[in-house]
């Protein structure tokens, strides 16, 4: 089979090996998969990991549980244990013994097969393209936000990031009713927030210490220091990102002005699929380019630029 493999460097292969499913995971048909910051990461070092990336998918079951045989599907990338105190918790997410898809332990989807736990899967209606579908693990993402922490209509609420995750969680935010303003650097992701009606600004047009609720989504050091400055005291501050290596922090900042930091990962799936299915979210309008996957180097080269929005992998 084709996949892209990572040992160090990133390989686009055509003899790799069909993975074979085992226990109760299914065999999955990549359809198509989207490049998103944290396979960028990965290729700098990010969780050490080494072989087939890729978490964002939409894919047909080839083999596995019946009644998904034959369905289009999105998963959920964290194969938990099932059986230790976490996952009897219900916080599969969090399981000791998880291994992430493309990301730790677990071979992703950057490949025309991939075995995944049939519990993971969510089956894709047909209102949902292809496209579409592929957000549903960054938008399942974005909605984790609201199960962090509660935002009325009262509330001041910034986005810091206004990339791939960024632009789905302003629109998951604006649901909410919230005075909610989204920090952009590039006209691009300006226009596209006009037309969901939602307030784009720069950075220098805020005030500090205003806003009940930071959400940030850069993926830099320096987005949480902006994010500090931003909330008010007893605000909170909601991380999205992941960051290669050890970000600083004026912690004493967090202490003293008593804010909440939350860390914000995984979402849920069915609650995206519904937004999707009720056109309630714009992805489609995120799309930076397709390209084939015969042509996987030359996409991750198009992510890797600066203000890239999302690129797709048709397989």
């Amino acid at each position: 089979m084709r996949a892209l493999v990572y040992d160090g460097q990133l390989h686009y292969q055509t003899n790799a090996s069909q993975p074979q499913p085992t226990g109760d995971q299914a065999l999955l048909k990549i359809r198509k998969a989207g490049v998103c910051n944290t396979d960028l990461e990965i290729v700098r070092g990010y969780m050490g990991f080494q072989g087939i990336p890729g978490h964002e998918f939409v894919a047909e079951v080839i083999e596995g549980e019946a009644r998904f045989v034959g369905q289009r599907v999105v998963g959920e990338i964290n194969a938990a244990c099932g059986k230790c105190d976490i996952c009897y918790l219900g916080i599969p997410s969090q399981c000791r013994h998880r291994t992430t898809v493309g990301i730790f332990q677990h071979d992703g989807a950057f490949a025309d097969f991939m075995p995944l736990t049939g519990r993971n899967l969510h089956m894709v209606p047909d209102t949902i393209s292809d496209d579409a579908a592929v957000f549903v693990e960054p938008l399942a993402a974005a909605f984790q936000v609201l199960e962090a922490v509660h935002i009325s209509p009262r509330d001041k609420v910034v986005v810091i990031g206004a990339g791939k995750l960024g632009m789905l969680v302003a629109q998951v935010l604006k649901l909410t009713g919230a005075d909610l303003s989204v920090i952009v650097r590039r006209e691009k992701q300006a226009k596209l927030l006009a037309n969901w009606g939602i307030r784009a600004v720069r950075r220098e047009e805020l005030a500090d210490k205003q806003a009940h609720v930071v959400v940030d989504c850069t993926g830099v050091a320096d987005g949480f220091a902006d994010a500090l400055n931003l909330v008010m005291p007893r605000g909170t501050i909601v991380l999205k990102s992941t960051y290669h290596g050890l970000p600083q922090a004026d912690l004493t900042r967090v202490v003293v002005d008593e804010i909440r930091v939350i860390g914000s990962r995984c979402g849920p799936f069915d609650t995206a699929l519904r937004a999707l299915a009720a056109q309630q979210i714009d992805v489609e309008s995120l799309i930076e380019a397709r390209y084939a996957f015969a042509d996987v180097l030359t996409a991750f080269d198009h992510a890797a630029k600066p203000g890239m929005l999302k690129i797709l992998l048709d397989f």
